[in-house]
């Protein structure tokens, strides 16, 4: 025998409204987590075949003619490449800061401070990540 439950379509839709701080430092953790894996896994990936497309040679990759050499160049000179690693950053320093506020949660520092932690955490990896952005976007032709 089945049961339905009508949940309502209005309170599905509206119940991020009602997250707190603390939920919402749970859901960019994950978030952040699952983003930094997903980069690793795929740094590994390319680094590992790129290796083999790399030239033995050390006069070749001594004048930066090796393929591997060249490709990493090129992508440098693109400005999405670019883009993508200033929010690798910031995906990097929230998921920083936020580890190491739940650490200290977690060891009775700052309990009664929590969303101000959290909110402390996400304007100082704003201020980071934009900081950063002129050395990131240096040399980048459009």
């Amino acid at each position: 025998m089945s049961q339905s439950y009508d949940r309502g379509l209005i309170e599905d839709f509206g119940r991020w409204r009602e997250f707190s701080a603390g939920m919402w430092a749970w859901i960019f953790h994950k978030f952040t987590g699952w983003v930094l894996i997903g980069y690793l896994f795929t740094h590994v990936a390319v680094l590992s075949t790129a290796l083999t497309s790399a030239s033995a040679d050390p006069a070749t990759v001594a004048a930066n003619q090796d393929l591997y050499t060249q490709t990493i160049q090129a992508l440098e000179s693109l400005l999405v490449v670019r883009i993508l690693e200033v929010g690798l950053l910031a995906v990097a320093v929230f998921h920083i800061l936020n580890g190491t506020r739940l650490l200290l949660i977690d060891l009775g520092i700052g309990l009664e401070s929590q969303d101000r932690s959290f909110y402390a955490s996400l304007v100082l990896t704003g201020a980071i990540v934009v900081a950063s952005v002129p050395t990131f976007l240096a040399g980048v032709s459009l």
